[in-house]
């Protein structure tokens, strides 16, 4: 299973530094549209997914805090 996740986060690196090595660069348009029926840019995209990450290491924070109790990594 972690083999699939390793190759799926290369092949997403991959295809992002072939964009980014483009002259549209961040600007290049996704090749399907958003739910709203417009193309994003890859700026948005990769924003999106930073912010989805956050949110996510969020959640396992506050698992982690309701099995250990503890606020504070150190």
């Amino acid at each position: 299973m972690l083999e699939l996740y390793d190759a799926s986060v290369a092949q997403s690196r991959r295809i992002t530094d072939d964009l980014l090595a483009t002259p549209e660069g961040l600007d290049t348009l996704a090749v399907r549209p958003t739910y709203l029926g417009v193309p994003a840019k890859l700026r948005w995209i990769l924003v999106h997914m930073i912010e989805e990450y956050a949110q996510h290491n969020g959640h396992a924070d506050l698992l982690r805090e309701s099995i250990d109790g503890r606020t504070r990594m150190d």
